[in-house]
């Protein structure tokens, strides 16, 4: 609980009290290994923050085989916003590649906080912002690589990450075959 308020203060500050509803409002949970945390064509109840383990974003194409949009790991929140706050279907799915545990908050206790907390909003706010920037900065940067330096890439951005992916997903999130990331990985 303690990093999650860590990372919460990061977008702005609360007091004694808020800290307290927040407490109150995330529920613990324990998520096994190879389940959906959100399911492409369902309404996102709830979003979470990642305490240990790793998530994958993912869609599917016509043909049945699966794309890795990006990685989600400890330190992060988890879940499709705007399916959540909008309370439409999700576009794709959040799997859990380990097994994993998280600090959910189902949309009720979102709303309460929403109310409680007169800077909820504005944390919400800051926080997706930084999130899609975030995205959105790493994905431009990376359409302008080739598949070595996209691997370099992703090594910088994220240590210790490569080493905790299955080799596919990794190959999938950046753009190339698994056999071909094999060859460069064995050639650094």
């Amino acid at each position: 609980m303690e990093q999650l308020l860590e990372y919460i203060r990061k977008f702005g500050q609360l007091d004694l009290r808020e800290e307290n509803l927040i407490r109150q409002a995330f529920e613990k949970k324990s998520i096994p290994k190879s389940s959906y945390f959100v399911a492409c064509g369902k309404v996102n109840n709830s979003i979470a923050f990642v305490e240990s383990g790793i998530f994958r974003s993912l869609y599917y194409n016509s043909k049945g085989d699966d794309f890795t949009r990006y990685f989600i790991y400890e330190g992060r929140f988890i879940g499709d916003l705007q399916s959540f706050l909008d309370r439409t279907p999700s576009s794709d799915y959040i799997e859990s590649l380990t097994d994993t545990e998280i600090w959910r908050l189902d949309f009720d206790n979102f709303t309460l906080l929403e109310r409680e907390i007169k800077v909820w909003p504005l944390l919400m706010a800051k926080l997706y912002g930084f999130v899609v920037e975030s995205k959105l900065k790493t994905a431009n940067t990376m359409m302008n690589l080739d598949a070595k330096e996209r691997y370099l890439l992703f090594l910088k951005l994220y240590p210790g990450l490569a080493n905790r992916v299955p080799l596919a997903m990794l190959a999938s999130y950046l753009g190339i075959t698994a056999s071909s990331l094999s060859r460069i990985r064995k050639n650094i």
